[in-house]
């Protein structure tokens, strides 16, 4: 019940429609919208979730960014933790160029500007900054700035109100311990998905075993289908398309049978699995 609890709970708060989420970066990535300055509790709620999933040791179906488990554990952002990788690259050229003419080249100055919805939004980096050209000399600093408004003062009060709800939950625990990269295997798991080491530790009931032709023909699917087609099966099975942290091997699994040869097709409780 909890990972329905979980599963469904997540579908509806980390829907791309729901306004909470930014579409810029595509369906894979889940990331703060913020032009959406109008639901607060909609954040909060999100955090809280987040905390009760680690709290109860429940995976996430979720594609939050590394940024954001290091804005967790209150570790500093750099240009690698950009979600935009084609800003990133952008950034990147501009710090490895050597000429001196970068003010002519880039034709860049302390202001950045972006559409939204035929309205264009302005927003100086630095006071003044629409004046100040970006040259050899600041280039870094305007780098700097420029990634502490994406990931932090453009998104304040969305990440705000997040952080309140997780530390609803999580606070005086011991998440500060974590590394980014171990959060996010106890928030989301591992992408790594070894199905043999699934098999070798599922059990079987109800007039299955390991020798079953269903449970033989199952298995041989499984293994040999393509990484799409496995990710899918174990989000049917389990709720979540990731593995837990040590892996498919450490999951609780069960292949029943469910009463006699019927034309129905497969079930799954993710409340057992």
């Amino acid at each position: 019940v909890t990972k329905e609890f979980f599963q469904l709970l997540s579908e509806e708060l980390f829907d791309i429609n729901s306004g909470l989420w930014t579409r810029r970066y595509g369906e894979d990535v889940t990331w703060f919208n913020s032009d959406c300055t109008w639901d607060e509790e909609g954040y909060e709620m999100v955090g809280v979730l987040v905390g009760l999933a680690l709290y109860n040791s429940t995976l996430l179906d979720v594609h939050f960014p590394p940024a954001l488990y290091r804005k967790l554990l209150d570790k500093s952002l750099g240009l690698e933790d950009l979600v935009d990788k084609d800003l990133k690259r952008g950034l990147t050229h501009l710090l490895d160029y050597e000429g001196d003419d970068v003010e002519n080249v880039f034709c860049l100055t302390f202001e950045i500007a972006w559409t939204d919805l035929g309205k264009e939004h302005k927003v100086e980096l630095k006071p003044g900054g629409a004046n100040i050209d970006v040259t050899k000399n600041n280039k870094e600093e305007y780098v700097l700035l420029y990634v502490k408004w994406l990931l932090v003062d453009s998104i304040k009060p969305q990440w705000e109100a997040f952080k309140r709800g997780v530390d609803r939950i999580m606070d005086s625990s011991s998440l500060f311990l974590l590394r980014p990269e171990e959060l996010e295997l106890l928030v989301v798991g591992t992408p790594e998905l070894d199905f043999s080491a699934l098999e070798n530790n599922t059990e079987y009931e109800g007039g299955y075993d390991k020798d079953s032709p269903v449970v033989i023909n199952l298995w041989h699917f499984i293994v040999n289908t393509d990484h799409e087609t496995q990710k899918n099966f174990l989000k049917f099975a389990t709720g979540s398309s990731k593995a837990p942290i040590g892996g498919l091997g450490a999951l609780h699994f069960k292949i029943q049978r469910a009463g006699p040869d019927s034309p129905q097709l497969p079930t799954s409780h993710t409340c057992f699995n």
